[in-house]
C-alpha cells in the first residue's frame, strides 16, 4: 500500500523481485500475508494483484527453476471456485484453499466445497489455527481430503503439535505420500518440522518438504538458507546440529515478536510490514483497514528480536539490490 492505501505497483513488483533473489521456490499471493481484505469485490484488487505478481514472475530473470505460483482462494463455493479459475487463467500452477468462510460448515460440505475448487486447479489444503479464522479439522477429514484427486500438497498450520500428527498420518495412510507434499505453516515450529522424519506407518518416513510461511515473508534469504539446511539433515536423517537446534528456538522468538503472539496475532501483518519497512521494501506499514496497526508494545518487541538476532536480518542483501528492484 501506499499512504492513500492503494496498491503500490512498484513496490509490489520490488517484493516479487525481493523473493526470487533470495532464492525462494515459489510465491503465494492473496493469502494471509497479502491481506485478505483484496478478496473483497468492493476493493478491486484481487485480480490485479494476481496478476502483477505472476508477470514479474515469469519477465524477472531466469531463476535456477521455475518459481511455483501459488493463489490463496476464499469464501463460500461459488467465490472460491470463481477465484480458482481466474488464478488459472492468469498461470498460476496451484491455489490455497482458505477455508474460513466455511469453517461452520460439516465435513462432508467441506469437502464437496473442496472438491469444486480442485475441478478448476490442483488445490493445496490448509489447516489453519482456530486462533485466527480457522477450525478443527479431524484425522478423519484430512483422511477424506487425501483422496480428492487433484489435491497435491497441504499447508499444516494448526500451531499444535497432535493435529499436525493427524494430517502426516492421513497423507501416509492414504497411500499418496509420493503424490502430496507437505508444507509447515506452523510459525511457531518451523525449523523443528523441517528437519523432522515422520515415522508414522508407511514403507518409509515422510518429511515436510517446505515452508507457505508468512514468516518467511521477511528475511526471505536466511529463510532459505535454514530451508536447505534442514532439508539436508532431514533427507539423509544425519544426526541434527545444535546450531540448527539453537536457530530453531531463535526463529520462533523472533516470529513471537514480530507476528505478536503476546496479543492473538493482532498485529500480524503490520509487523511484517514493520520490517520489511525498515529495510526499505516498503515504503510503510498501511494495510487496507486502517484499524491494522502494531499492538502496544509490540514495536519494542520487534526492536528486541532484530538486536538479538542480526544474523538473521539480510539487510546488506536488500541494500545491494533494492535499486535494480524498484527500477
Amino acid at each position: 500500500m501506499n499512504a492513500s492505501r492503494r496498491l503500490d505497483e512498484r513496490r509490489q513488483r520490488a517484493l516479487t523481485r525481493y523473493y526470487l533473489d533470495a532464492g525462494a521456490g515459489g510465491l503465494a499471493v492473496g493469502v494471509h500475508t497479502t491481506q485478505f481484505a483484496i478478496h473483497e469485490p468492493r476493493r478491486g484488487l484481487l485480480q490485479a494483484v494476481l496478476q502483477l505478481a505472476v508477470e514479474t514472475a515469469r519477465t524477472w530473470r531466469a531463476p535456477a527453476r521455475r518459481p511455483v505460483m501459488i493463489a490463496g482462494v476464499i469464501g463460500h463455493t461459488r467465490q472460491a471456485a470463481r477465484e480458482a479459475a481466474m488464478a488459472r487463467d492468469l498461470g498460476y500452477d496451484a491455489v490455497l484453499l482458505g477455508l474460513g468462510s466455511v469453517a461452520s460448515a460439516s465435513d462432508d460440505r467441506l469437502l464437496a466445497h473442496s472438491r469444486a475448487v480442485a475441478a478448476m486447479l490442483p488445490v493445496m489444503g490448509f489447516y489453519l489455527q482456530p486462533a485466527v479464522g480457522g477450525r478443527v479439522l479431524s484425522y478423519r477429514f484430512w483422511r477424506q481430503f487425501t483422496e480428492i484427486a487433484d489435491v497435491v500438497a497441504i499447508k499444516v498450520a494448526p500451531f499444535n503439535r497432535y493435529a499436525t500428527l493427524d494430517v502426516v498420518r492421513a497423507v501416509v495412510d492414504s497411500g499418496r505420500a509420493n503424490d502430496i507434499a507437505l508444507y509447515t505453516g506452523n510459525d511457531d515450529h518451523i525449523l523443528l518440522d523441517l528437519l523432522t522424519r515422520y515415522h508414522v506407518g508407511g514403507e518409509h518416513p515422510v518429511r515436510m518438504v517446505g515452508g507457505l510461511l508468512g514468516h518467511w515473508a521477511f528475511w526471505t534469504r536466511t529463510a532459505v538458507r535454514h530451508h536447505h539446511a534442514c532439508a539436508a539433515v532431514a533427507r539423509t536423517g544425519a544426526p541434527v546440529p545444535a546450531r540448527l537446534l539453537a536457530a530453531a528456538a531463535q526463529v520462533t522468538d523472533a516470529n513471537g515478536a514480530i507476528f505478536d503472539a503476546a496479543n492473538d496475532f493482532r498485529g500480524c501483518i503490520p509487523g511484517i510490514h514493520e520490517v520489511l519497512r525498515r529495510q526499505g521494501l516498503l515504503a510503510g506499514r498501511w494495510c487496507l483497514d486502517p484499524r491494522d496497526e502494531l499492538s502496544p508494545g509490540q514495536r519494542v518487541e520487534i526492536n528486541r528480536v532484530c538486536r538479538m538476532y542480526p544474523h538473521f536480518a539480510d539487510d546488506g542483501f536488500v541494500r545491494e539490490h533494492l535499486e535494480e528492484w524498484m527500477a
